[in-house]
C-alpha cells in the first residue's frame, strides 16, 4: 500500500490537545484554517467547493505518537469507566491515529501567497493537523435521519460557564473558550472541584475549574 501523502495543515485555536472538543461539531465558534502543500495549492484543486456548507475532513492524531497496546478504550461519555472497542468508539488511541471530522466551510480565499485556503470553523482538531483528504458532506448521502449510535446516541449537554476572574479577553475569543468549557473537557472520571485545569486557546492561557454547577473560570491571559 503507498503512502499517504499530507495534502494540507489545519492550524486551528487549540494549541493544547487538552481542551479540544471530543467531536465536531460541538463548539460552533472554534475555527480552522486549511494551508495547502505546494503540490496542492492550486485554485483548480478547490473549484465549485464554495458551493457545499461543510466537508469531510481525513486527518491524523499527530501529537498521538504512540501505537495501542490495546484494542479496548474507555470513552469519556461512559464516565471513563466503562471498556469499549476501539473500534466501536472515535478514541484517538487507535491504529493509523486516522480521524474523520465534519466541518463548516465558512469562506474560500483564491488570492495571496497561500491561497487557496480554506477557513472553516466547528473544529474538533489540535493546531499543526496533517490533512489527507477533503471531501463535500453531501446532505442525502451522508445524513441518515433513522440511524442510531449506541452511547453516544445524543450530544453532552452544555454546563454553564462562570468568569470569577477580570480579562482583557477579546469577546470572539472567549465565545470559544465558554463553548469549549461548556463540554467538560476535564477527564470524566475526575470528581475534585478544586483541582485546577489549564489550557491554550486562541493565543490565551485559561485556567479553570469543574464543579457539579459547571466550569468556573480563575485566570485568563494572554500568552501570545
Amino acid at each position: 500500500m503507498p503512502d499517504l501523502n499530507v495534502i494540507a495543515t489545519l492550524r486551528t485555536c487549540y494549541t493544547d490537545k487538552f481542551g479540544v472538543p471530543r467531536q465536531s461539531g460541538l463548539v460552533p465558534a472554534a475555527w480552522g484554517v486549511i494551508e495547502f502543500e505546494p503540490a496542492y495549492r492550486r485554485v483548480e484543486a478547490v473549484r465549485g467547493i464554495e458551493e457545499f456548507s461543510h466537508l469531510w475532513l481525513i486527518t491524523q492524531f499527530h501529537l498521538v505518537s504512540e501505537e495501542p497496546t490495546s484494542l479496548t478504550v474507555r470513552p469519556p461519555k461512559l464516565g471513563g469507566n466503562e471498556k469499549r472497542g476501539v473500534f466501536a468508539t472515535r478514541s484517538p488511541f487507535r491504529p493509523n491515529r486516522l480521524t474523520l471530522s465534519v466541518v463548516k466551510l465558512d469562506r474560500v480565499e483564491l488570492e495571496g501567497d497561500m491561497a487557496p485556503r480554506l477557513f472553516v470553523s466547528g473544529v474538533d482538531l489540535v493546531d499543526g493537523t496533517p490533512v489527507f483528504d477533503i471531501k463535500p458532506y453531501v446532505r442525502y448521502a451522508d445524513s441518515i435521519p433513522e440511524a442510531h449510535s449506541g452511547f453516544a446516541d445524543s450530544p453532552p449537554p452544555p454546563v454553564p460557564v462562570i468568569w470569577e476572574c477580570e480579562s482583557l479577553v477579546p469577546d470572539d475569543v472567549r465565545v470559544i473558550i465558554d463553548q469549549s468549557l461548556a463540554q467538560q473537557p476535564q477527564p470524566a472520571y475526575h470528581d475534585d472541584s478544586d483541582r485546577e485545569y489549564a489550557t491554550e486557546i486562541a493565543g490565551w492561557r485559561v485556567k479553570w475549574t469543574a464543579t457539579t454547577d459547571g466550569a468556573c473560570v480563575k485566570s485568563c491571559e494572554f500568552v501570545g
